[in-house]
């Protein structure tokens, strides 16, 4: 019987060695699919949904747990990826408040995050972390611009009073300041409020040449809809979290000719030829709503498909160096996130370094304009 052994120990070996070598790539992703920011979550887990089952010859095993839009609930999801998933790469949320405390589990944790929003971090702390979405400071230079061209002076500002409004505001100011445009009022809101009129009167009362709202999703539309019902007739800007059809869908009139800087995912069919996210973009938007139908896809559901470009790119380089599920494997992931070199994705041109986990160029922001219920490139 003893013979038998060595043949025995061969097997389980050759087993063992083909195991690691179809190890699972585990990816934990926190998204709210409930709470005020689930319009923009649900859309980033459909297209989840329609991600390939492998990279490399590697089968992904994915994790989706909702977050609520709780700051709370992201880090116990976080936690939970690392600790019982053991997770090889963390994404979300699309909530900036809930992305930023999970940037803290992922540095600790030394595992790599993917954040679908645009998470300010201070210098130092965004080492595990990159971002999908384009910068406030990336899309707050096209906005300017474009005012500069139109010869907006002076502007008001009515913004979340979380994370991704103040950091809007921080960009914003900082952009204005160096080419001439005046913040006249700054005006806050929460995200579950459901009026802005004592905000919009004060706005209209400093009759700004013009008023930059941001917020996310459908919910852009109630304060946009909040100033033009106080009488305001200057020009309104929306932030790339409000490009969405659900923009116009809830805004309906109120929200004709409304300016909103934007990736190119959204546009793709409008973007001239030259436009290195043209064909991409185009790719993105007709696989989406040929699943969950016609002009229902958006820039949230763009940062979950350009999250597998990404990933399609950098972990064939990791696996070079180490197999999934081990700090090694880990590491791997992010130094080639670093050095994988420039991807054009639907949301434009991303070129992460060591020393940049944004990635995108001053050119990447599109200046769109809602014109009788539809987008027009400016």
């Amino acid at each position: 019987m003893t013979k038998f052994i060595p043949s025995l120990i061969a097997a389980a070996a050759a087993l063992a060695f083909s195991g690691a070598a179809l190890a699972d790539i585990t990816i934990g992703i926190s998204l709210p699919l409930t709470g005020p920011a689930s319009g923009l979550g649900i859309p980033a887990n459909n297209q989840v949904k329609l991600w390939p089952t492998s990279i490399a010859g590697e089968k992904l095993k994915v994790v989706v747990l909702d977050d609520a839009t709780d700051p709370t609930k992201g880090v116990q999801n976080a936690k939970r990826f690392i600790t019982e998933d053991h997770a090889d790469i963390i994404m979300g949320s699309v909530a900036t408040p809930v992305a930023i405390p999970m940037a803290g589990v992922a540095a600790e944790a030394e595992t790599v995050q993917l954040a679908f929003s645009p998470i300010g971090l201070p210098a130092g702390k965004d080492a595990w972390s990159f971002r999908m979405p384009q910068s406030n400071a990336v899309m707050s230079h096209a906005m300017i611009g474009h005012m500069k061209k139109l010869g907006v002076k002076t502007v008001g500002f009515l913004g979340y009073t979380d994370a991704y409004g103040e950091g809007w505001l921080k960009d914003f100011s900082a952009e204005a300041e160096k080419n001439g445009i005046k913040i006249v009022a700054v005006e806050r809101f929460a995200r579950s409020d459901t009026s802005v009129t004592a905000q919009a009167l004060k706005l209209v009362s400093a009759n700004p040449d013009a008023v930059l709202v941001v917020a996310s999703g459908s919910g852009a539309a109630m304060p946009h809809k909040g100033i033009v019902e106080r009488g305001y007739k200057g020009k309104i800007y929306q932030t790339h979290a409000a490009a969405t059809l659900d923009l116009m869908r809830v805004g309906g009139k109120d929200v004709e000719g409304a300016y909103v800087v934007s990736g190119p995912a959204v546009v793709g069919d409008i973007l001239p030829d030259s436009h290195p996210s043209k064909k991409i973009a185009k790719d993105f938007v007709v696989k989406y709503d040929k699943v969950y139908g016609n002009n229902t896809a958006n820039q949230f559901a763009g940062h979950a498909y350009d999250a597998m470009l990404v990933m399609e790119k950098a972990v064939p380089i990791a696996l070079k160096k180490a197999k999934p599920g081990t700090k090694e494997f880990r590491a791997a992931l992010r130094e080639a996130f670093e050095t994988m070199g420039r991807t054009v994705l639907a949301h434009g041109v991303l070129n992460w370094t060591k020393d940049d986990h944004w990635g995108y160029t001053l050119e990447t922001g599109v200046m769109l304009k809602v014109v009788n219920g539809d987008w027009k490139v400016e």
